[in-house]
Formats: C-alpha cells, sequence, structure tokens
C-alpha cells in the first residue's frame, strides 16, 4: 500500500500556515516546511497576534520535536525552491496578501521540478471568482484570482481552498474594530446583520484542507468551507453571544454608505477588516451555489470531522 503524500508547507509559521502544518502532521503525511534564514518584518494586525501567540522559533522547534523535516530555503532563490519541491508531492502555499504575486516563482519551480501532484495556492478566504469587495482587500482578491489564471494556463494540477471568515478575524471580537474579544455593552452592525457568512477557526481550515490533499476527488477543483452550524448570519451570532453573557446588547446598524467611507478614512489595518467584514456582511460574498463539476462542498465530502461550532468557540470568552 502506497504511503501518504509528503507535503511542503510554504509559509509555515504564519496565521493559517502552522494549522496546516499541524493537521498534516496529525493525519500520517510526511511533512515538510521551507524555512527562511531571515524571516521577513511583517507588521500583524493585533486580532493576528492574539489568535497566535506562538512565536516563529516556538513554532519550529515544536514542528522539528514533531518529526516536521524543515528545509532552508528562499521562494527567491529558484534553486533551492526547486530542491526543496523535488522532495515532495503536495505544496500548499500560506503567504499573506503582500506575496501573493510571488507565487508565480512558485509555479516556476513546480514546472521545473515536474513531480508535484497538487498545488495549492494562498487562498484560504472567500472565493475570488465570486466576490464583490471592495478596496483595499479587492486589490487581494483579484491578484489572488490572476495567480489562479497562471496555474490553470501552465497546467499545474489545483485545489482552491475557500474558508471565507476565520474566526480569529471575525468572530473573537464580533467583527469590532480596536478590539480583539467580544463586547459586552454595545455592538456595530454593518448593514442589517441578516447576511449570511461562513465562519471557521484556523485550526479546521488546517484539518480540512489535509482532507483536500488526501481526496483525488478535489483534483483541479475549490474546496468551500461552510459548516452548517457555522454558517450564520452577525444577528444570530450576536443573539448566541448574549444568550452565554446573559445580557442585551445596544445594536448599532450601519448603512453601507457610512461603512464604505469608513474604509476610505481608516488606515491599515482596520481600514481592511473594514473591508472584509463588508465583503461578507453586506455584500454577501460566502452566499452562492457550488457547481459540482468544479466545486466541493467540505462538509458533505468530510463529514466526519468535528470542526469548533460558533457555540463553542465563544464560549472562552465569557
Amino acid at each position: 500500500m502506497a504511503g501518504k503524500d509528503r507535503i511542503l508547507v510554504l509559509g509555515p509559521t504564519g496565521a493559517i500556515g502552522r494549522h496546516i502544518v499541524w493537521a498534516s502532521v496529525k493525519a500520517g503525511n510526511p511533512t515538510y516546511v521551507l524555512v527562511r534564514d531571515t524571516p521577513p518584518s511583517v507588521d500583524k494586525p493585533r486580532l493576528v497576534t492574539a489568535a497566535n501567540p506562538e512565536t516563529r522559533e516556538e513554532l519550529l522547534q515544536n514542528f522539528q520535536n514533531s518529526g516536521v523535516i524543515l528545509i532552508q530555503g528562499d521562494m527567491n532563490d529558484h534553486q533551492s525552491l526547486v530542491n526543496a519541491i523535488k522532495q515532495v508531492d503536495v505544496v500548499i502555499c500560506s503567504f499573506g496578501r503582500l506575496l501573493i504575486e510571488d507565487q508565480v516563482k512558485i509555479i516556476a519551480a513546480i514546472k521545473e521540478a515536474g513531480n508535484v501532484k497538487r498545488f495549492f495556492p494562498s487562498e484560504f478566504g472567500l472565493d475570488v471568482d465570486r466576490q464583490d469587495a471592495v478596496e483595499p482587500v479587492r486589490e487581494v482578491f483579484e491578484e489572488k484570482a490572476k495567480i489562479r489564471r497562471v496555474i490553470e494556463a501552465e497546467g499545474v494540477p489545483y485545489t482552491y481552498l475557500c474558508c471565507h471568515a476565520f474566526t480569529g478575524y471575525f468572530l473573537r471580537n464580533l467583527a469590532q474594530i480596536e478590539t480583539t474579544v467580544p463586547p459586552r455593552d454595545k455592538i456595530y452592525i454593518q448593514g442589517d446583520g441578516n447576511v449570511k457568512g461562513a465562519y471557521v477557526t484556523e485550526a479546521d481550515v488546517g484539518t480540512y484542507t489535509i482532507e483536500a490533499v488526501n481526496d483525488p476527488n478535489t483534483l483541479n477543483k475549490a474546496v468551500h468551507i461552510r459548516l452548517p452550524a457555522n454558517y450564520l448570519s452577525l444577528n444570530e451570532i450576536v443573539s448566541l453571544w448574549e444568550n452565554k453573557i446573559g445580557k442585551t446588547l445596544e445594536k448599532i446598524y450601519v448603512p453601507e454608505e457610512i461603512v464604505l467611507k469608513q474604509i476610505q478614512e481608516f488606515s491599515f489595518p482596520n481600514n481592511y477588516l473594514l473591508a472584509l467584514y463588508h465583503s461578507q456582511q453586506i455584500r454577501g460574498d460566502a452566499v452562492y451555489v457550488i457547481d459540482p463539476a468544479r466545486d466541493v462542498e467540505a462538509s458533505e465530502a468530510y463529514p466526519h470531522v468535528q470542526y469548533t461550532t460558533v457555540d463553542q468557540y465563544l464560549n472562552q470568552f465569557v
């Protein structure tokens, strides 16, 4: 019986990459990570730091202790990238927004290596071919869509992972600005609060990603993570939270024209976060019908996965 595919994770210490690594280890896939000698300096939003307190050095040591193979290399060093890719079967990229376009270098290395069964580009958000977001996030989504087109044009086997709203960005603060915990007095809600959104923990994104790696039916398709218990409107989520704390919040509904004005006036990261919230809560970018010819609904394909529900996730803040 053939062993499981060997997986290389690029961006293994980021907010989502670390969870993909752990999920790969747990699933029994031989796991490799590409590590730079000098990591880039990135100004991360407080939300990301709050959700991922472990440092890069701590992570890498824990990876090694768990049998992960660390490969020294750099995306900008073509030969080191080719050498790393030749050692594996599947490449998963979890780069952040500033490095999306640089994935053309990975695609070139995959083509030269000639052995990759599947490439998962850095998606891990909404479906970039089904979005109506505004700047500054729209540019990032369009860059991701361009990478899709390059992958397809080059004939690289792929899977796109569309997971929508990380709990670390959207849920731990109930989509409020300048806080890392849910509010207990009043809450600002974009639009009417009735548009459905899809929420998932970063750890569960890792789990579903590796499920997709080990599933031949996801080849050249997009996998959508819209979990039944987590496909909720913000009004529904606020109601869950109110029941937990035994208190009714003052709700301030913010019309779209005001939200758009705030996005234009605020600086990073708040303008970026507001645009992400706007994409899901007002534009409804998690609301669509999938096409079985090119899409896979994760909850239907992997019903055995015991995912964390929104209700369970909120318990830690009570």
